[in-house]
Parts: structure tokens; C-alpha cells; sequence
């Protein structure tokens, strides 16, 4: 089994990623004919979105062809471009890797389902139901 200290860098990795994408941010000056963030991000979200569910179907795609006999690293590959493409959506709406992975740290060593019904009940409640 994996712990976190199989993977020192990972966080620093991620803040490095976010960084790079938030300077490309039209804001903060990012160059559309220069960078394929900034032209992204350019775009607007429906350029950016639209990557995230290509990318995801990529992911399927892939594991889909790993239960059949195919390469199973193409997973990471096209893992790893839903995550740079999730990046990208974060920093467009102000938001950073580090908020994610503290969602996960919190969410750890509580059951899926108690997790999914405990947010339906805080909708209702902000919904005034």
C-alpha cells in the first residue's frame, strides 16, 4: 500500500502545475497565441469544459481497452490530462489543488455513502427544505 511518503513531492508538484496555469490567467496577462492555457482560458469555460469531458471519456476509454488486454499506463496519460484540464477550470473559478485535495483529506475514513447522503441533507438545508 501507498502512503505519502511514497509520494514527497506530489503536492509540490500539483502547486507548481497550479501556478503555471494561474499566470496564464487573462488577468494576469496570459497570451493566447502563445500558450494553449491561455488560449483556453481565453475561450471561456465552454473551451475548458469541453476538454474535461473529452478527457474524461479518454480515461474510460483507456480503462475500458486495460480490461481487455491494452497498455494500462495510457490511464495515467489520460489521467493525467483530466487533472491538468480540471486545473485549468480551477483557476478560472479562483480555486486551487490544494482546496481539492484538502476536500479528500476531509472526506477520508468516512464511508462513500455516509459522505453522499450527508451532502444531500446540507442541499436541503441550504435550500430551506
Amino acid at each position: 500500500m501507498s502512503t505519502s511518503s511514497d509520494f514527497p513531492d506530489s503536492a509540490d508538484s500539483l502547486a507548481r502545475l497550479a501556478a503555471v496555469i494561474e499566470s496564464r490567467l487573462p488577468a494576469r496577462g496570459g497570451d493566447p497565441e502563445a500558450s494553449y492555457v491561455a488560449r483556453l482560458l481565453h475561450k471561456g469555460p465552454d473551451a475548458f469544459l469541453k476538454k474535461i469531458g473529452e478527457e474524461a471519456t479518454e480515461v474510460v476509454m483507456a480503462a475500458k481497452d486495460a480490461d481487455h488486454g491494452g497498455d494500462k499506463t495510457k490511464i495515467v496519460y489520460e489521467v493525467a490530462d483530466l487533472w491538468f484540464h480540471c486545473m485549468v477550470a480551477l483557476a478560472h473559478y479562483g480555486l486551487t489543488p490544494a482546496q481539492v485535495v484538502a476536500e479528500l483529506d476531509r472526506r477520508a475514513g468516512t464511508s462513500g455513502i455516509e459522505e453522499k447522503a450527508l451532502r444531500k441533507v446540507l442541499e436541503r438545508e441550504g435550500r430551506g427544505e
